[in-house]
């Protein structure tokens, strides 16, 4: 089935869940997810350019929500352990050449490039995962998640999911980041390539990043620059109770240049005190 078939089927599914009983809808959703599995399709796709902007293609997103409403239960049994849930998990790991490190767990639907090392860590449907990145013990990489290559999701690190609505973009980790043991990047956050989050840093679609590395502070939200080293911070606000400390990210300084993403890393956290 081509893949504008596949998307009219879908957007019409998506007005009209009545459509959901209909046989030639259910294999089209089913292909969908399968075309997601095997790496064929994406759900965001990154920029022909550094400066361009990734693409989201909502109907993708939709035909993951239409999976949920058209797959029945069942029960999972691995060992000793049960599980009851729609979506199975991901199979023929050893031909993918992806390691899964037990008690890991990849779902159906998720992509991960040859290459790709999960701790017992925990990968959803939608998500893509490239090649020599690690998601490392108890990090979790939510729905529709973008991970490029040679990334490191320490210990802990919270990748959360964007599934609706279905044209919000997805978190996205570009090639080469490092985030810190406890970080959190959730509501359609976009870490730029090489960047280095610190441990603890929160980075929500409201959270204010606040580059301090110039002479005058430089605030935004939603996207950290690529090579950027990002710690957690503070700033005051007044309230009717008072002033309190309120989270922000602080742009401390960039990833040098001249040096292989090893040496930087740990130049990264030498010069500017990064705990990961």
């Amino acid at each position: 089935m081509s893949l504008e078939t596949l998307r009219a089927r879908i957007e019409a599914a998506t007005a009209d869940r009545t459509l959901l009983a209909n046989a030639d809808t259910q294999v089209a959703i089913r292909e969908v997810v399968d075309l997601l599995d095997r790496g064929e399709i994406r759900v965001a796709t990154p920029p022909s350019s550094a400066e361009g902007e990734w693409t989201t293609h909502a109907w993708i997103k939709s035909a993951i929500l239409l999976y949920f409403g058209i797959q029945p239960m069942q029960k999972i049994e691995l060992g000793p352990f049960e599980y009851h849930d729609k979506v199975p998990l991901k199979r023929n790991l050893d031909s993918a050449k992806i390691r899964l490190v037990p008690p890991g767990v990849i779902r159906y639907g998720a992509y991960l490039e040859p290459g790709a090392l999960v701790m017992p860590g925990y990968v959803n449907i939608g998500a893509y995962v490239g090649s020599g990145t690690m998601v490392d013990t108890w990090a979790t990489v939510g729905s529709c998640a973008q991970i490029g290559r040679d990334c490191h999701l320490s210990g802990g690190v919270g990748i959360g999911g964007v599934l609706e609505p279905a044209q919000a973009q997805p978190v996205i980790v570009e090639d080469g980041a490092f985030l810190g043991s406890r970080a959190i990047v959730v509501e359609g956050v976009r870490i730029g390539r090489e960047a280095v989050i610190g441990a603890g840093v929160v980075l929500t679609g409201s959270t204010t990043i606040i580059d301090v590395s110039g002479t005058q502070a430089v605030e935004s939200k939603g996207y950290v620059p690529p090579r950027s080293v990002v710690i957690p911070g503070t700033r005051n606000k007044k309230f009717p109770a008072g002033e309190y400390g309120i989270p922000c990210a602080l742009i401390i300084g960039k990833r040098s240049e001249s040096t292989d993403k090893k040496v930087s890393l740990n130049a990264a956290l030498r010069d500017f005190g990064v705990a990961v």
